[in-house]
């Protein structure tokens, strides 16, 4: 099965809580984000999400689960022949809500993350950042309990990257757990938060 890229992890991810998860490349953060988005399963080990354990969870039960995560890809994935609204909107689209019931909720994300102005923009003539920004409107929109980032600032510059952060706290002040993957040792330094160090597919721990 080739060689483990994780192993011997231990830990827990609390309501609420705001952690960066940080190594060098190759270390396996996109892989413990996916485990816990439930897109991978363990080769061996217990892993739960909210109170289930993946091993035993049947595949039609995973959509309700993974409604609960928001996800932020480093791609973006937005798709070019849709709007900005209508990406953002699309998670709930795809629940069958009426645009009605949602307009005004996804108009009011897009202006709290900077894109009032670029509700009917379409992606490529979106910058770097204002995808960036698009993307993590769309993995909020569902108001998740959980938030995974896979390196949300990699694309950005420095203030910029310092906008987003503030967007990852003021949303971990409302309620939601925020893990942020990210290798950007500078924008870990502006914010006291754990940090969950990967190294030769080990983890360590600093509260």
């Amino acid at each position: 099965m080739g060689a483990e890229v994780l192993r011997d992890l231990s830990f827990q991810i609390a309501p609420k809580s705001f952690q960066f998860l940080t190594g060098p490349s190759g270390a396996g953060k996109s892989t413990l984000l996916k485990l816990l988005f439930m897109s991978l399963k363990p080769t061996r080990g217990l892993i739960t999400v909210f109170d289930r354990d993946v091993g035993t969870i049947r595949k039609a039960e995973l959509p309700a689960l993974r409604r609960r995560i928001g996800v932020v890809f480093q791609e973006f994935r937005l798709l070019d022949h849709l709007t900005t609204f209508e990406n953002v909107a699309m998670p709930l689209r795809v629940l069958g809500r009426e645009e009605i019931s949602y307009r005004a909720d996804v108009i009011e994300l897009l202006k709290w993350v900077g894109l009032g102005d670029r509700v009917h923009a379409l992606p490529p003539i979106l910058s770097g950042g204002e995808k960036q920004r698009a993307a993590i409107a769309r993995a909020l929109i569902g108001q998740p309990e959980i938030l995974l980032a896979d390196e949300p600032t990699g694309n950005v510059d420095p203030p910029l990257a310092k906008r987003l952060l503030r967007l990852f706290v003021e949303l971990n002040r409302l309620g939601t757990s925020v893990v942020i993957a990210t290798h950007d040792i500078g924008l870990m330094n502006q914010f006291d938060a754990r940090r969950m160090v990967l190294h030769e597919g080990r983890l360590s721990i600093y509260e």
